[in-house]
């Protein structure tokens, strides 16, 4: 039996995998940011589950929820970080986290680069493991003139920036764990699932929930030594050309680094 952490699982993919995880006999960790809404999911789900609350639109929430599975647990041998901001609504304005941070950035990227990094110790020591970052095929490159997007704000470049500092982390962890036992892959699960995310930004929907969660599994299930890939959905497929940059990589974690310390000071 493994113990996976799946971020967002209240709703939506995650709510998915954690039933399924569940079922299969796994212990998982349902993570949301309303108690009653964790309980009814463990209750949804059924089988051997935790709870964890943090919102993850606040860094000193999402270093305590750190800590907490760090006191509560001895391994951890998946992390999907699946918690997510969509666009938002249609015409919605830019937004700003707890801290200060552009909301997507915060949420969507941020969250997880340092909720991971705190929880690296436990999944080594857990090893074989996996972090599986869940983006999307939604990708622009960031602006390091204006990464927070003060200027010239759009939904979906927030929401695609996001995304692709995603998968510039997966590919930089993914180095730095190079034979640990540890590995760490992003996917785009499916396209306009049929989520409260996709419906709030009224989208039609296109895949089910049940197609992103095939896709996720394989990633928790398969794939035995396969790290620093992006799948787009069950294919091995190419980021946007700035996830291979180098130069770029570094400027985005020196920026991760520098934001956190910000906001924990």
């Amino acid at each position: 039996m493994r113990t996976i952490l799946i971020t967002g699982a209240t709703d939506g993919l995650g709510r998915e995998l954690a039933g399924r995880l569940a079922t299969a006999g796994e212990r998982v960790i349902v993570h949301g940011r309303d108690p009653e809404r964790i309980r009814r999911a463990r209750e949804r789900a059924g089988g051997r589950t935790e709870g964890i609350q943090a919102d993850l639109a606040e860094l000193r929430q999402v270093e305590r929820m750190a800590a907490e599975v760090l006191e509560r647990f001895d391994r951890l041998d998946v992390l999907v970080n699946n918690a997510g901001v969509g666009g938002g609504k249609p015409f919605s304005g830019r937004q700003a986290s707890a801290d200060g941070i552009e909301l997507r950035f915060a949420v969507n990227y941020l969250a997880g680069y340092h909720l991971t990094r705190r929880l690296v110790p436990l999944l080594t020591a857990s090893a074989p493991a996996r972090v599986v970052n869940v983006a999307s095929v939604g990708q622009q490159a960031i602006d390091f003139a204006d990464p927070m997007l003060t200027q010239g704000y759009g939904r979906q470049r927030a929401y695609s920036q996001s995304k692709l500092a995603q998968i510039m982390f997966t590919f930089d962890l993914a180095e730095e764990l190079a034979g640990t036992g540890v590995t760490v892959n992003a996917l785009h699960p499916a396209t306009f699932m049929n989520t409260s995310m996709v419906r709030e930004a009224l989208v039609p929907p296109i895949s089910s929930v049940g197609q992103g969660a095939e896709a996720t599994l394989r990633l928790v299930d398969e794939l035995d030594g396969v790290t620093g890939r992006y799948f787009d959905q069950q294919r091995e497929s190419r980021a946007d050309a700035q996830a291979y940059d180098l130069e770029a990589r570094k400027r985005l974690r020196e920026l991760s680094e520098d934001l956190i310390r910000r906001a924990l000071s």
